[in-house]
């Protein structure tokens, strides 16, 4: 039951991954709540590097799911407790960008607990 659970919880945060990857072709004005002061929306410049953004989280969407359905529950409990250093590391450049503390802990930090909790449930089961 437990690694049903966490397993489904992988998928979902899978899943969500390759959405958020592929709204930055669709909705680049998204991008600002990811916490980074004065996002160049409009700019041409920043659509690129955006659309770089996008292509890699919607890889690492697909990798939780590579995983998930060809991989052990102990396999994925790793996998996801190593890709948890992203949203750690999207907190750090988001305080190192002053920021909003918001923004920071309340959206990266929190997916990062998440992906905690997955991995540890994953581990155990």
């Amino acid at each position: 039951m437990l690694s049903t659970v966490a397993t489904a919880l992988a998928g979902l945060i899978g899943a969500g991954t390759i959405f958020m990857g592929a709204s930055a072709f669709w909705a680049p004005q998204g991008a600002v709540g990811f916490g980074i002061p004065d996002t160049p929306t409009e700019d041409r410049s920043f659509h690129a590097w955006l659309s770089v953004k996008g292509v890699r989280d919607i890889a690492a969407g697909l990798f939780i799911f590579i995983v998930l359905v060809g991989g052990t529950t102990s396999l994925l409990g790793w996998f996801m407790l190593a890709a948890g250093a992203i949203p750690v590391g999207d907190a750090v450049i988001v305080l190192r960008s002053n920021g909003p503390k918001a923004a920071a802990y309340g959206i990266h930090g929190a997916t990062a607990a998440v992906m905690l909790v997955v991995s540890v449930l994953l581990l155990i089961a």
